[in-house]
């Protein structure tokens, strides 16, 4: 047994920890949880949990239906609101097949091939996400329209305003299991905040980003009210996204930083934006995974819906940030799609994975765009070579079916199933008669 294992061991038994929760994720980013007794981890650590994984979206088909949850003891925190007195804690795992071979259908496993392949080529991949979220108050019915709990803006400071009171104590309780929050603040939207995680390597960040969204609805059912990570939950406000900031280090050393570069920028970070901006269309059905996901993205309101890149310009898919003369460690990019629903282990791998393929072809980069790309025309987007972003899931998924990148990135298992589950999401979204449609033509036609 390992020191790891050993510490959680000993922990269990010092704080009186009566349940140990084993936390993974299935292909769409929703978390699993299964419970088991102190008696138990030592087990756990040595042969993992059985289950039956043909009950878990994506993991495995019904014939091969076995699958083992081994945790990691690196992850371990207690849950801190569950109570001091027999208290819970919490371990991510991996999924194993029954013969101990990592499965091919495990988020955190896809995520996990894709940094041995950085590694390989002496990169540690960072990301830091911006992550923003709604709190509505708890509707009497499933059919009452959204009442966000205030109706202030950005970076509004309001008194007494019950957003103040969640944000304090949404980070008290992630500080607390070990999550290192940089910013906070209120978000454009009424009733919209963002909370901004510190930057950490991409694993981490991914398994923190899991318990964020679990702590954030714990601490809205505590307050009496409710949070969504829906991209666009309100037509006439703006939707919530997750940009994240990347790079690329080799040891301590950020690969994205030169001095007296354009921009501070080397070649490897432009190469790597390259790749971003090249792959973007066919990464999209994954870092925007839902049919609400395209209201976010062709909604405006700083959401981009073309390809390009700039400088401090947040019309701009890929962003680079003002950068800090002399700081060669604050070199990064900020990749402005993503939003808040999407499984972060496989956003983290498509990302990462159409960044190195930039620097392993060495993709040219094009010319920054500095304009406001919503303002532009369609004919000058096309003299600029501005492609837009896919407008739909359905042409997300079309695009990402032709992808090598994206097929070798998440393995045919999760591919396939990714494919096949958005399809389904596509017909019955496309099947629905919308209350659009009866107001507008029920009593004309």
């Amino acid at each position: 047994m390992d020191r790891q294992q050993e510490f959680v061991l000993r922990t269990v038994e010092e704080r009186d920890i009566r349940f140990i929760r084993l936390w993974f994720t299935d292909v769409l980013g929703m978390l699993k949880s299964v419970a088991i007794a102190p008696a138990e981890l030592e087990s756990a650590f040595a042969e993992g949990i059985g289950f039956d994984g043909s009950s878990i979206e994506g993991l495995t088909r019904v014939y091969e239906a076995d699958m083992i949850a081994k945790p990691d003891p690196t992850t371990f925190q207690v849950l801190p609101w569950r109570g001091e007195r027999h208290g819970t804690a919490r371990m991510f795992c991996d999924i194993l097949t029954p013969d101990g071979e990592p499965s091919l259908a495990d988020s955190r496993n896809v995520l996990k091939r894709a940094l041995a392949k950085a590694s390989d080529k002496g990169f540690t991949f960072y990301t830091h996400p911006e992550v923003e979220f709604y709190l509505f108050n708890q509707p009497a019915d499933a059919e009452a329209p959204l009442v966000p709990v205030d109706q202030g803006g950005y970076f509004d400071h309001l008194a007494r305003g019950s957003t103040h009171d969640f944000r304090r104590a949404a980070i008290t309780m992630l500080e607390s299991m070990g999550i290192s929050v940089e910013f906070s603040h209120h978000e454009a939207g009424p009733g919209q905040n963002e909370i901004d995680l510190r930057y950490a390597d991409a694993l981490t960040t991914a398994d923190n980003l899991m318990t964020f969204r679990t702590v954030v609805k714990e601490v809205a059912l505590e307050q009496g009210v409710f949070a969504s990570f829906m991209p666009k939950p309100m037509a006439d406000q703006p939707g919530s996204g997750m940009h994240t900031h990347l790079s690329l280090f080799e040891g301590d050393r950020n690969a994205f930083h030169e001095p007296g570069a354009q921009f501070e920028l080397s070649k490897t970070a432009r190469q790597f934006i390259a790749g971003l901006l090249v792959h973007a269309a066919e990464i999209t059905a994954i870092t925007n995974q839902y049919v609400n996901s395209y209201k976010r993205l062709w909604g405006g309101a700083e959401a981009p819906s073309y390809v390009c890149w700039g400088h401090n310009n947040r019309s701009a898919l890929v962003r680079v940030p003002m950068y800090k003369p002399g700081k060669g460690n604050s070199s990064r990019v900020e990749y402005r799609a993503l939003d808040s629903a999407t499984n972060p282990y496989l956003a983290f791998a498509v990302m990462l994975a159409a960044g190195l393929k930039g620097i392993e072809e060495g993709y040219e980069l094009p010319e920054a765009t500095e304009d406001d790309v919503w303002e532009l025309t369609d004919a000058e987007r096309r003299a600029l070579g501005i492609k837009p972003l896919p407008q739909s899931l359905d042409e997300a998924i079309a695009v990402m079916e032709k992808s090598e990148l994206v097929a070798e990135t998440l393995g045919e298992h999760v591919f396939d199933f990714v494919l096949r589950n958005k399809r389904q999401e596509w017909d019955g979204y496309r099947a629905q008669v919308t209350p659009f449609e009866l107001k507008r033509f029920l009593q004309v036609l």
